[in-house]
């Protein structure tokens, strides 16, 4: 890891001194306050927008060695949710993401890094498993804001990321010629995260 990103993105993380205790901590994902959403283009002209389902996970992180941060994160896309129920329900179907067997989207990182670019972004590289089949993916991660303390005594930071997959890698092949040519669904998916983590408390 580049020296000089890995300060900025120490920095970013650590905008104010901080105790050597709270450089190490573990934060669990506010599933209340988490959004794993998806974008896909629809019939070549337009795209569809929606939620692949309830986010879990934690959040480990290293402020001194950010290298040694971690992420697990788990998505429950029996929740999956387009605004469009029949939609919904084929998407669920063994057609796309086949939730009778494959209830759960995982993401587990195997690497953290501070590319060069805004002071603070970082790039996190994990294992991505959708129906079963894991994969590498990149998630490009904004610079995490300090933590601030909740009205009930949390400590809380917020987390957004993005990335762009092809859902063929996953098994997520359906598909259907249009007349004027093209398809009705397009190959590349958007993945877009925004979520709060909370400190866990000893």
């Amino acid at each position: 890891m580049d020296t000089a990103n890995d300060t900025a993105v120490s920095s970013s993380f650590s905008a104010n001194p901080t105790p050597a205790a709270a450089r190490t901590a573990t934060w669990d994902i506010d599933s209340s306050h988490a959004n794993a959403g998806f974008r896909v283009r629809h019939l070549m002209v337009s795209h569809v927008r929606g939620h692949l389902g309830p986010v879990t996970g934690t959040v480990f992180i290293d402020e001194q060695d950010l290298s040694r941060s971690r992420i697990d994160v788990s998505v429950d896309v029996r929740g999956i949710d387009s605004r469009e129920p029949k939609r919904d329900e084929h998407l669920r179907s063994a057609d796309f993401f086949d939730v009778a067997n494959h209830p759960t989207v995982t993401f587990r990182s195997t690497r953290v890094e501070a590319p060069s670019g805004p002071a603070g972004d970082l790039r996190v590289t994990g294992d991505l498993t959708i129906r079963g089949i894991t994969r590498p993916v990149t998630l490009e991660v904004e610079a995490v804001p300090p933590a601030i303390q909740d009205p009930w005594g949390n400590r809380r930071r917020g987390v957004s990321a993005h990335a762009r997959v092809n859902r063929k890698e996953w098994g997520l092949k359906w598909n259907l010629a249009i007349e004027a040519g093209g398809v009705a669904v397009g190959d590349e998916v958007a993945i877009e995260i925004d979520a709060e983590i909370v400190a866990r408390k000893a």
